[in-house]
């Protein structure tokens, strides 16, 4: 079960929070159902008082580009047994407002995730981040030390990726045969037809149906490339090893053994990193936490056994 907060980002962007784990009792309907539920999700205000969860350590985990809250299910709901587990849509995603005018920028992440740690209560939180929501856990470690205990990095890279990447990455979404006709349409292509794929990989195209909605002329993706390219070039032409020096809490690198984030600057992250540790996880590619949850569960879960018992 999770319920969901709505929490303002940077501007006033509103943000929808996933906090997985048992809703409060006082939320049951006559029939038995939860106020406000609409795909499991309860709709409410939170409330620590009413909620036993509140009282656990906090994690907040953030997808990445094009990612949606609910890709991290599976290991937010091991987590909540002894954590008080959210999962963040982050602007333009998933469930979250996708302003046209709004910004797209690093610093507009950065400022939602300090707003949504804020708001919730959350911090010091254990902040575990895939892809771009790796990166926005680690600039704001660095800038707000005091709202991060501990982070996890999953298939990121600190290196600049260049303009040919964004290149890359325009003509990728031009190239998606949109709208697809059914869900089948959408696990087939992104799990087998689409050229980035080197070999079928049934838990990619599963990865893309979740970010799948269905319209009038067939489905479509739920966030606007436009704006995925927007939040894209406000990183992919920096490097980023200054604010990663500046983390101060314990840091553990994950990479998938065929992700994109190779061993070789993996490892100099963790030796960039004040309190780094690594780890990887093999028969993972990019999507390490959504191709392999058992193995990454067992990659993070002494990282985050030590942090509670500091």
């Amino acid at each position: 079960m999770a319920r969901r907060i709505d929490v303002r980002g940077a501007g006033g962007v509103r943000l929808a929070a996933w906090e997985f784990g048992d809703p409060p009792k006082t939320a049951r309907t006559r029939d038995g159902a939860y106020e406000g539920t609409r795909d499991g999700a309860y709709g409410g205000t939170h409330d620590p008082a009413h909620d036993a969860a509140g009282h656990l350590p906090g994690v907040l985990l953030l997808h990445g580009l094009m990612g949606r809250a609910s890709h991290w299910a599976p290991t937010a709901r091991w987590l909540s047994a002894r954590h008080r587990a959210v999962a963040l849509d982050q602007r333009g995603h998933g469930r979250s407002d996708k302003p046209p005018r709004a910004a797209y920028t690093r610093e507009a992440y950065v400022e939602d995730v300090e707003a949504a740690l804020e708001q919730l209560g959350l911090g010091p939180a254990v902040l575990i981040g895939h892809a771009m929501g790796a990166l926005t856990a680690w600039q704001l470690a660095a800038k707000r030390p005091d709202l991060v205990r501990g982070l996890i990095i999953c298939d990121m890279r600190a290196s600049a990726l260049g303009a040919a990447s964004q290149h890359t990455w325009t003509e990728w979404f031009r190239a998606w045969p949109v709208p697809f006709a059914t869900l089948a349409d959408v696990r087939k292509w992104f799990g087998e037809d689409d050229p980035w794929v080197e070999r079928p990989n049934p838990a990619r195209g599963e990865f893309y149906a979740e970010v799948m909605a269905e319209s009038p002329d067939g489905w479509r993706p739920v966030f606007e490339p436009e704006q995925m390219l927007r939040s894209r070039e406000t990183w992919v032409y920096d490097a980023h090893w200054e604010e990663l020096a500046q983390v101060r809490c314990p840091t553990l690198v994950v990479r998938g053994l065929d992700g994109e984030l190779g061993r070789a600057e993996a490892q100099e992250m963790v030796r960039v990193l004040p309190h780094g540790q690594y780890a990887e996880v093999a028969d993972a590619g990019h999507l390490v936490h959504y191709d392999q949850p058992e193995a990454w569960r067992a990659a993070i879960e002494p990282f985050l056994d030590t942090l509670r018992e500091s």
